[in-house]
């Protein structure tokens, strides 16, 4: 049921544009998690690319106002907490908002990221106005929710995913297994859009043994890196569960895990001896990441892993499971290790077996930056554009002669 409130709607700088897109999320930047920070890169590149973007969105925390910026209007709709993530929010059913909204001026096309209440709405609303609307798949809920205790609503959950992405004319998935996984539970109008890594900002270069010295390392002594949200979901136990392992192999070795999140305090009490440095952004994280050794991601939750790529980009020595990006991006002891899906004892293992192998660490090191130097972000504007002027072609619109040339089609 909709609520009373009205949306509030920043300032738009109105101007000519090749496609005017609304985008439909429920999280955004700041906030910090994978989602977020690929839209957030995907409007930076579309923004410069000339397109203008509606970003419909919950208001964040403690969030009062939005500053402007050229091509970019933002409306902000009321919302909830996650109960697992307070700091987030979960953006209420605006459908008969985002009709009147989208009835005034119409996008070009809606483009939905996130298949909460709010992106429910605006594909209802966009339906009915005869808009066409793409999606992504960015959060696998399906295996997430065993992990707070309603497995048993994987099939419900499955079901209501489907439909929603049904009703748009493409849904873009990260990677191929991931495409072929949703084509076997009956999704269709499936496309890859894959993730991009900046090589400016997540690169070896940045390594500061100032940094180092601050965590009690010296030059030879060994960092395990963990990067990304303290949550369930992320199996956490399972570094802690490899450090233990390591120390006792290498005493000198520091473990460092940089992220925020619900299990923060938890993990803090059960393992002191670690590092916790807390949510970084930009070139802080960039130098944390470049500041470690080992890297090691054992979550089998992702649809894609964005961590993976700056770490490998870092020129880190990565060991994940055999999954997600990871799957696609590591060959296994060329530039990266790969385990088994679920295979713990195989993943500790490895992570002690690369820890005590100096030239092993080097060699991976060394070839990591190269093996994803090709992921541009460019190339991901480029192809999620390429999907949208597709869709539009499908749906029958036609550029004006006056707009600014349609992107060209890969």
């Amino acid at each position: 049921m909709e609520t009373s409130h009205d949306l509030f709607v920043e300032s738009f700088a109105a101007r000519q544009a090749s496609l005017r897109i609304a985008l439909v999320t429920e999280t955004f930047p700041p906030e910090i998690n994978g989602v977020a920070m690929t839209l957030g890169r995907i409007l930076d590149g579309l923004l410069a690319r000339g397109h203008s973007v509606q970003v419909i969105r919950p208001r964040q925390s403690g969030e009062n106002a939005v500053l402007p910026r050229e091509g970019l209007e933002q409306v902000l709709s009321y919302g909830v907490a996650l109960p697992a993530y307070r700091d987030l929010q979960f953006g209420l059913p605006a459908r008969n908002r985002l009709t009147k909204l989208w009835s005034a001026q119409r996008p070009d096309i809606v483009h939905v990221a996130t298949e909460g209440p709010l992106g429910w709405s605006a594909v209802t609303a966009a339906r009915k106005l005869q808009l066409p609307i793409t999606s992504s798949f960015h959060t696998n809920f399906r295996n997430y929710s065993p992990h707070y205790g309603i497995g048993m609503l994987k099939v419900p959950i499955n079901a209501y995913l489907r439909k929603l992405h049904s009703r748009t004319l493409a849904t873009m998935v990260p990677t191929l297994e991931n495409l072929q996984e949703l084509k076997r539970r009956g999704y269709s109008n499936l496309t890859l859009l894959s993730r991009g890594v900046s090589s400016d900002l997540f690169n070896p270069d940045r390594r500061s043994q100032a940094l180092r010295d601050s965590w009690g390392v010296k030059p030879e002594d060994t960092v395990v890196l963990s990067v990304g949200r303290l949550a369930k979901e992320k199996n956490l136990g399972l570094v802690l569960s490899a450090f233990r392992s390591i120390q006792a192999r290498l005493p000198s070795a520091k473990l460092v895990i940089v992220g925020d999140g619900p299990l923060r305090k938890s993990l803090e009490a059960s393992y002191p001896q670690a590092r916790f440095a807390g949510a970084r952004m930009n070139e802080d994280l960039a130098t944390h990441y470049a500041s470690g050794d080992l890297f090691l991601f054992p979550s089998v939750t992702e649809t894609y892993g964005n961590v993976v790529l700056e770490a490998l980009a870092s020129g880190l020595a990565v060991v994940s499971y055999a999954c997600a990006a990871a799957k696609e991006i590591i060959a296994n002891g060329d530039n990266g290790v790969l385990v088994v899906t679920h295979d713990e004892p195989a993943f500790v293992d490895a992570c002690v077996a690369l820890a005590i192998d100096a030239p092993k660490q080097v060699r991976l090191r060394a070839a990591a930056p190269t093996s994803v130097s090709h992921l541009s972000w460019d190339d991901v504007f480029d192809s999620f554009v390429a999907t949208l002027t597709k869709v539009l072609v499908c749906h029958g619109r036609q550029f004006a002669a006056t707009n600014t040339a349609a992107p060209k089609i890969a």
